[in-house]
């Protein structure tokens, strides 16, 4: 039987053409005054999964 897909890493993770998985960065909603410049510019961008948790992740979220 084949495993459902897991909602959670599904909406949390994309895949990139060259198959890369992006996630967006952490902490995002609030208390953001209190971080640096650096880091709030940071924030804004989405950040490389690391790869060796894309085969997991990939049959997790059935993505392609």
């Amino acid at each position: 039987m084949p495993f459902k897909t897991h909602k959670m890493v599904a909406k949390r993770v994309r895949a990139t053409k060259t198959g890369k998985l992006m996630k967006r960065h952490g902490g995002q909603d609030h208390f953001n005054a209190r971080d640096a410049g650096k880091i709030t510019r940071k924030k804004r961008r989405d950040q490389t999964m690391p790869t060796q948790y894309t085969r997991t992740i990939k049959s997790l979220a059935k993505l392609t």
